[in-house]
């Protein structure tokens, strides 16, 4: 399996790429897989997780862990009914505060940053975001999830490729960790993500596989 760092690499190269694609064909308002989103809000979102990303990388923490690449994920639960204040207020903010041409440099250009913050600290030193302390190597593992996820969201109604092989794999892994055991054999790992975040329904035939454990899906959104 590849190191973190490079997971995390080969996800944000894979989404800026996306992202530079649907600027140049004018598809910032394209609807994406996540739900009242278009394309222009999503880039958005996952700008401020790169800042993030920055940030935490930069702020050193005190032990011990409070969260793994696994657990990290316990506390995400997808929006429930009518919970949308949330995505309404993404949406208005993104509309207004910046163009969509801008937020795709300025995302690749952040992403960037934490490429180069996240080579300088060992992968074993305790960070801190969303004040939990996590190592460094599992908030690249979150990271590289969070991009391909929202990669497949990108892609969700645009004739585009999605994310690579090995971030792909890191989601599988994390929600395997999510879910006490093994996925779906017959899931390929994009239907293991959007299964597994809830952006697919399970099927009867999924339930049956997955026992006891079809109760706790979706494991994050």
């Amino acid at each position: 399996m590849a190191a973190p760092l490079e997971l995390l690499r080969t996800a944000y190269g894979d989404l800026s790429a996306a992202l530079y694609g649907s600027a140049a064909s004018g598809d910032p308002w394209a609807p994406t897989g996540c739900r009242g989103w278009a394309v222009h809000d999503l880039a958005f979102h996952l700008l401020g997780d790169a800042r993030r990303a920055v940030v935490g990388l930069n702020t050193p923490a005190r032990g011990p862990a409070d969260r793994d690449a696994v657990t990290y994920w316990r506390g995400w639960s997808p929006p429930g009914p009518g919970d949308d204040e949330a995505l309404v207020r993404t949406r208005a903010v993104a509309a207004v505060g910046i163009a969509f041409a801008d937020l795709v440099e300025e995302y690749a250009g952040t992403t960037a940053a934490v490429l180069v913050a996240a080579s300088r600290v060992p992968a074993g030193e305790l960070v801190r975001t969303q004040d939990l302390a996590m190592t460094v190597d599992a908030l690249l593992s979150t990271l590289t999830v969070e991009a391909a996820v929202h990669h497949l969201d990108l892609v969700a109604h645009l004739d585009r490729p999605g994310p690579s092989a090995g971030p792909l794999a890191e989601v599988r892994r994390v929600l395997e960790g999510l879910a006490g055991g093994p996925l779906p054999a017959t899931w390929d790992d994009a239907t293991a993500a959007r299964r597994g975040t809830g952006r697919e329904t399970l099927t009867g035939a999924d339930r049956a596989e997955l026992g006891e454990r079809a109760g706790a899906f979706p494991l994050f959104g």
